[in-house]
């Protein structure tokens, strides 16, 4: 492969609707190595949308018009892998593994807590064979998606009033600490430390144009990775979703 790698990944809230709002040109502009998606809403044949160039992975929900994931790259994978080997998180399209010599590239739309928490059992369960998941990959590790969890108080607009909302709750927090603990890097914030930069609005309120959102979005890698870390990025400029793409480049 060649020097540098760019890795994108976008929730796309609905890949049928982002592709009438432009998303053919900012694939094209953004130029990828490989692109991951998230919440691509899609049965099989829903789509035909393809690049010169690349192959693509999809995962597909049960439920049709719900989450789902996929994965353009322009590197031919050594195995795809679909869901993560758990009956009870596997049918819901959320987890594509790619393998290359070098690195495992996990594209994953991390299940919501929703109103009133009532899934947030089932998203403790989630994290930890996600978790298990991730650490028993036999080579290094970037696992990037809509993770749904705002780490810290400097990743959400309102810590205060969210601090019981789904996507912030101390339970959902600790688990991501207790993933960065086992060996992984918060790409963005590794880069950023102190800087305020979000990548989901809701869509009430304004909050888009108030730039009162979550930094929810992530690639994460294994500490092996570390020194080849070259850069990353919040697109904060691309419109489509309520979500904006983040990147980070690997040297």
């Amino acid at each position: 492969m060649k020097e540098s790698m760019k890795f994108i990944s976008w929730n796309v809230n609905g890949l049928r609707a982002v592709a009438g709002k432009g998303f053919a040109d900012v694939f094209v502009d953004l130029d990828a190595d490989f692109f991951c998606l998230q919440e691509t809403k899609l049965q099989a044949g829903q789509i035909d949308l393809e690049f010169p160039g690349y192959l693509s992975f999809w995962n597909y929900a049960d439920k049709k018009g719900y989450s789902g994931t996929a994965v353009y790259t322009k590197h031919e994978p050594l195995s795809v892998r679909y869901g993560i080997g758990v009956d009870e998180h596997d049918h819901e399209g959320r987890v594509i593994t790619l393998e290359y010599p070098e690195f495992f590239l996990v594209c994953a739309y991390v299940p919501n807590s929703q109103d009133g928490l009532r899934r947030l059992d089932y998203r403790m369960r989630w994290e930890d064979d996600m978790r298990a998941y991730l650490c028993g990959l036999p080579k290094p590790v970037v696992f990037c998606g809509d993770l749904n969890v705002a780490h810290e108080e400097i990743d959400i607009k309102n810590p205060a009033s969210n601090r019981r909302n789904a996507g912030f709750t101390d339970e959902e927090r600790a688990k991501f600490g207790t993933l960065l603990e086992a060996g992984f890097i918060d790409t963005w914030r590794f880069q950023h430390p102190g800087e305020v930069k979000y990548s989901w609005w809701s869509y009430r309120f304004n909050a888009r144009a108030n730039n009162a959102g979550w930094r929810i979005d992530y690639f994460v890698v294994s500490e092996a990775l570390r020194s080849r870390i070259l850069s990353t990025d919040i697109h904060n400029e691309v419109f489509g979703s309520d979500h904006c793409p983040v990147e980070l480049v690997l040297g």
